[in-house]
């Protein structure tokens, strides 16, 4: 039988730190994750008790536009369970406020765990609590984050980053896959589905998942190879050499190597490799199928190339791969 989620006494506390120019989805997201807990599976008590923090208790104008209605900064012991740092292109202006950092400090000291959204990564960071940890922000701004705190493990490929109890998140929608991870880690699995579902996401995603997939990461500006992509991602396990992909793209080798490199920064086998890896990972996170029998499939031949590959690009064998975000 599946084991009932422990409940707690009172709903669970989560703060979602906002500012002027926030995202707006860094904050409406997980707020929306945890309200439809609340609403819609149908406990005794109310799980969370979700808010909205802003310096002042003002009205915050997000990024977009659009008004946040917020409460006051908490005294830095009041109680708490889970503090969430939104993103946006206000996060510079805030990292720089040393009174926030102080009270981001505090605060992230007194919950029982600590999360960021996109670039709310770099005012945790402000705070030196992502020193020495693993972390996530949004692909554009991880070379800067690593930059400015060089003492941060920045990760540039993950949906989200757990590194004891602090998760970061990428960009924007990320933070509804982390606050969905969340309410699994409080509620259990089935919870956090129901709510994925009522939210009609096509899919809860784990951390371990791409930012994007790699046919979009191999996008050119122009698109020029997108129906050769489509096609080598129904033909993985073919023969996907130079003369074949040339062949099938209509150029000569010279030709499809130059502009393939121009277009995306790779070259074909690089781009070819990108696209297995990818089916790969979906077909360990989403089916049972035998290792062997996946690298098969996938166009890698052996299931030891296919671990040298995983090595390389996401630093875990295929099965370690598998026992920490199969479904």
């Amino acid at each position: 039988m599946p084991k009932t989620p422990h409940i707690p006494p009172k709903p669970r506390i989560v703060e979602i730190l906002a500012f002027p120019q926030v995202q707006i989805l860094d904050v409406a997201g997980p707020l929306q994750v945890f309200a439809t807990a609340n609403e819609r599976l149908g406990l005794a008590l109310p799980p969370y008790a979700p808010r909205v923090v802003a310096p002042g208790g003002e009205t915050v104008s997000a990024s977009a536009g659009l008004g946040l209605a917020t409460l006051p900064l908490p005294e830095t012991k009041a109680p708490i369970d889970t503090f969430i740092v939104a993103g946006g292109p206000g996060v510079t202006a805030a990292s720089g406020d040393p009174a926030l950092v102080a009270w981001v400090a505090a605060r992230a000291d007194r919950a029982r765990r600590v999360a960021s959204v996109c670039t709310g990564a770099f005012l945790l960071a402000a705070t030196g609590r992502l020193d020495g940890r693993r972390a996530a922000t949004h692909w554009a701004h991880c070379d800067r984050l690593a930059a400015l705190h060089p003492r941060v493990r920045v990760e540039a490929d993950p949906i989200f980053v757990r590194d004891g109890a602090i998760w970061t998140s990428a960009g924007v929608t990320a933070g509804i896959d982390l606050a969905l991870a969340l309410v699994e880690e409080d509620l259990g699995r089935d919870a956090a589905l129901a709510i994925a579902r009522h939210l009609v996401m096509f899919l809860k995603r784990p951390g371990g998942q791409a930012q994007f997939s790699a046919a979009l990461a191999l996008q050119g500006g122009e698109d020029r190879f997108a129906a050769l992509h489509e096609w080598v991602g129904a033909n993985l396990a073919r023969d996907l050499s130079l003369p074949a992909l040339a062949a099938q793209a209509g150029m000569s080798e010279r030709s499809l190597s130059r502009r393939y490199r121009e277009a995306t920064g790779l070259t074909p086998a690089k781009g070819v490799e990108r696209l297995r890896l990818e089916a790969a990972r979906r077909a360990l996170g989403e089916t049972r199928a035998p290792v062997k029998r996946i690298a098969r499939e996938c166009g890698f031949g052996t299931e030891e190339t296919m671990r040298r590959v995983f090595l390389r690009h996401v630093c875990a064998t295929p099965q370690d791969y598998r026992a920490r975000f199969g479904a």
